[in-house]
């Protein structure tokens, strides 16, 4: 099998270890004989939306959301074309909030998002830095690689963000059968905005995430959903992934769930 990345914006979106989830996706398909291609997509490249199977782009500051956000603009009917044929992304933090609807900086300047995910994001006084705990909802939950043993349905990451982010109208919006939900609530940490309790949004296979740290490496369950999702979209079929031995992967996941709880 094969699996195509394009890795958007990397040489702008990518702090706090951003870098390491395309290590993580590439490492786990290449334990299993699944060859990857990664992409690097950046401002004014050329965007062939077909050619991937699986999109994913990091978090950055202000003055990159905002060139992220013009470029994005011009991309963004291809985007919903990639969307909507079920194509998975992956979105931390700054590229997260800017496939909302806008995020509004701390001078009160809106930047404009695509919207492929139904949130708004307004900075904030306070900056919601350290180390989180999440659990997935239900819905996503109930998407993890079937006949795995998975010792957690919770995710471990790394946040820091002055940004709110609310999911809004939360039951009117929806496109076809899908709407967009919360990726999980939050155990430890602030998560979207430190109030609701909710950390992420998800629509059909599209996923944003305030977690950096890297994300992926700690998370292989969360990794292995991501990985086959995309390649039942390829190859329009199921797919069952090759059980690895995650012993260390798990070892780092619970040393940090026992360093906040």
């Amino acid at each position: 099998m094969q699996l195509r990345i394009a890795y958007l914006y990397p040489d702008i979106m990518n702090i706090y270890g951003d870098r390491g989830n395309i290590i993580a996706l590439t490492q786990r398909c290449h334990w299993r004989g699944v060859e990857v291609k990664v992409d690097k997509i950046s401002l004014n490249d050329p965007f062939n939306w077909q050619k991937y199977d699986l999109f994913f782009s990091g978090g950055g500051q202000d003055r990159q959301q905002e060139l992220v956000s013009k470029d994005l603009k011009k991309k963004a009917s291809k985007i919903y074309q990639a969307v909507e044929q079920g194509k998975v992304f992956l979105l931390i933090c700054g590229t997260y909030q800017l496939f909302g609807h806008y995020f509004k900086n701390y001078q009160g300047r809106k930047i404009p998002g695509i919207g492929v995910l139904d949130l708004v994001t307004i900075a904030s006084p306070q900056r919601k830095i350290g180390n989180a705990l999440v659990k997935l909802t239900p819905e996503i939950k109930a998407q993890l690689n079937p006949n795995q043993q998975i010792p957690e349905v919770t995710l471990i990451g790394f946040e820091n963000h002055s940004g709110n982010t609310t999911i809004t109208q939360l039951s009117s919006q929806k496109k076809g059968q899908y709407q967009t939900v919360p990726l999980g609530k939050v155990i430890k940490g602030f998560g979207n905005n430190g109030e609701d309790q909710t950390e992420g949004a998800a629509y059909y296979n599209v996923f944003g995430t305030c977690l950096h740290g890297s994300l992926l490496p700690k998370n292989p369950h969360f990794t292995d959903m991501l990985i086959r999702k995309a390649l039942e979209n390829r190859y329009r079929k199921k797919v069952s992934l090759k059980p690895l031995d995650d012993a260390l992967e798990w070892q780092a996941h619970h040393q940090v769930t026992n360093l906040i709880k």
